[in-house]
């Protein structure tokens, strides 16, 4: 099935995300409620509601925002293929969703076109669209789903692939990339790293950097599991700040 996926119809996609206000102190009253009804089945006396908070907020779309989206494209060339990065990050969430709306928009508005992530499906997907509507936002087409049968539905997710109908584990983009020998640059962050690095080190940069590395680790890993060689390094170009 995946070497007939056109990769030049295919955005590979993630997304970095940090919780809306840094400590659960810094919640309004009825938002502290909110988020310990959420969470109550997971406190207990070894974990507060604020060592949740930590932990999960970023990842609850309820609680958290996206403060990057980073895509990824492979173009073909006449020597091979390229990947280009391009990276929409903001302190205002609103103006990136709405830049990284118009690139779908613009150019990945037909049934043809495909979006893949690595557990995208569970989490970058859903937490996009939900964070749209939070943002008072209409859905792309690509990523307005509901009533669809799930044959109707394109998108891809590494993970989802690896499964192979197996839906006991979860499968981590680092483990896979080191199964299938695709190198990786040692990086000083990781995704615990991120609300820090965005609240107390001011360095948004940082995370786009990051961020785009995963895309291309993503990339990298679905070319394997497609059969087909790895793009250079030569030949991979990040976004400019």
């Amino acid at each position: 099935m995946l070497e007939k996926v056109p990769l030049d119809k295919v955005l590979f996609l993630d997304i970095e995300t940090a919780p809306q206000v840094y400590r659960f102190n810094e919640l309004e009253e009825e938002a502290q409620h909110l988020f310990e009804s959420k969470t109550r089945f997971m406190q207990n006396d070894a974990k507060s509601f604020e060592e949740l908070y930590n932990e999960r907020s970023s990842i609850y779309a309820e609680f958290g925002k996206i403060i990057c989206i980073s895509v990824g494209f492979v173009h073909e060339t006449r020597t091979g293929r390229q990947i280009r990065m391009k990276s929409f990050y903001h302190d205002d969430e609103e103006i990136l969703l709405k830049q990284f709306v118009d690139l779908l928009n613009d150019r990945y508005n037909t049934p043809y076109h495909i979006l893949c992530g690595h557990n995208a499906k569970e989490f970058d997907f859903p937490y996009i669209c939900r964070r749209l509507l939070i943002n008072g936002m209409k859905l792309p087409a690509i990523l307005d789903i509901a009533g669809k049968k799930p044959w109707e539905i394109s998108h891809l997710d590494t993970m989802e692939l690896w499964k192979f109908g197996d839906y006991k584990s979860f499968t981590s983009l680092a483990l896979l990339c080191h199964i299938f020998k695709i190198p990786t640059p040692k990086d000083d962050i990781s995704g615990a790293d991120v609300a820090r690095v965005y609240y107390e080190d001011n360095d948004l940069e940082r995370i786009k950097v990051y961020c785009e590395k995963d895309v291309v680790a993503l990339i990298q890993l679905f070319l394997r599991m497609k059969g087909d060689e790895l793009v250079d390094e030569g030949e991979i170009y990040f976004s400019k700040s």
